[in-house]
């Protein structure tokens, strides 16, 4: 006898086909233990697709400059601090329970090697699903994501003796040693001033009101950044407070070393420039710190360009800032050849 093929048939099937599985997924039959593992088909197939995914979408929205090596004390100390319980570092082995997930996390000192700049951005900045892997935890940050792509892909041929250097206190993990300090002097130097590092601000010498408030804004997320705002997150109210007022008690910001410097710089920054509509920037940020503005003067000035070039930025992305509208504004009011005159009049080179 044969049974002929309609498409009434076929759809009959389909969803004979259909119900069954959606009755063994409500039978509960399906093992979804970690500890069961998966297929070696299954396996192969979830990363054969999120291969794929990665490749494609890298190749369409990841910038062309993916990478950033000049902050590699911050990608490390965050690496350090979130990243290594899972993937290991050089000389520091993944925690036993992390690598118990299904799939665990790989081993990035040999895994980054399998993919481009571009790609790792993309993995960095959106995570990936079904896994353990999250998004970068901080929007509109892409210059963190490049410092951490540069900072993976070194860890291949990075040693245990240069990871703890670059990490500081905080290859120890948060809250080693002497405490909180420890932590943040990993990044910003037990001296308060950054371990010279371009993309950490000093904070010695800051105004303790307002490195107290920086500190509860990334802890609640007012403020932008996975770096900080991971380490913030896990100090108490008091905890803020008392490292606030311990950084700010050490020597580092020089209060009015703008001197002789460029005149169209001091101009802007004495008197602001009326006919853009720009204020000055003493006109907050005063060089003895009294107001609760961040003292600029004697930040370096690699520092204070590219965090104003960061304001400037697209103005549809820093606008929905609406709590720090500020900044975007009068960024964009002054003239994109006076920010690196400006920066340095402040730093006072």
């Amino acid at each position: 006898m044969t049974i002929r093929l309609t498409w009434k048939r076929v759809i009959v099937t389909l969803l004979g086909i259909f119900a069954l599985g959606m009755a063994y997924a409500w039978s509960g039959l399906f093992n979804v233990a970690a500890s069961s593992g998966h297929w070696a088909v299954t396996d192969w197939f979830l990363h054969w697709v999120m291969r794929n995914s990665v490749q494609t979408r890298a190749a369409f929205s990841s910038p062309k400059d993916a990478k950033d090596n000049s902050g590699l004390v911050s990608a490390a100390g965050y690496y350090a601090s979130s990243c290594a319980s899972c993937h290991g570092a050089p000389g520091v082995r993944p925690l036993p329970l992390m690598q118990a997930a299904t799939p665990p996390a790989p081993d990035l000192s040999k895994n980054a090697k399998e993919w481009t700049d571009r790609q790792l951005f993309w993995i960095l900045e959106h995570g990936v699903k079904f896994s353990g892997m999250p998004a970068w935890a901080a929007k509109d940050r892409p210059d963190e994501v490049k410092r951490m792509v540069a900072f993976v892909r070194r860890l291949p041929t990075m040693t245990p003796q240069e990871y703890r250097v670059l990490a500081g206190s905080n290859a120890q993990g948060f809250g080693a040693a002497n405490g909180r300090f420890d932590s943040c002097a990993g990044c910003h130097g037990e001296n308060g001033l950054g371990r010279g590092q371009r993309d950490i601000p000093i904070l010695a010498g800051q105004n303790p009101v307002y490195l107290a408030a920086a500190l509860e804004a990334y802890a609640t997320g007012k403020r932008q950044s996975a770096v900080m705002g991971n380490a913030a997150a896990q100090l108490t109210p008091e905890e803020r407070v008392a490292l606030a007022q311990r950084f700010a008690a050490m020597q580092g910001i020089a209060p009015g070393r703008g001197g002789n410097g460029d005149a169209a710089a001091r101009q802007i920054v004495e008197r602001g420039l009326p006919t853009k509509q720009l204020p000055a920037c003493r006109s907050c940020h005063d060089a003895a710190g009294a107001k609760r503005f961040p003292v600029i003067d004697g930040q370096r000035s690699v520092y204070i360009a590219e965090r104003l070039r960061h304001w400037r930025g697209e103005k549809e992305v820093v606008d929905a800032r609406k709590d720090q509208a500020t900044m975007p504004v009068i960024a964009r009011r002054i003239p994109e050849e006076m920010i690196e005159p400006v920066a340095r009049y402040l730093a006072g080179e």
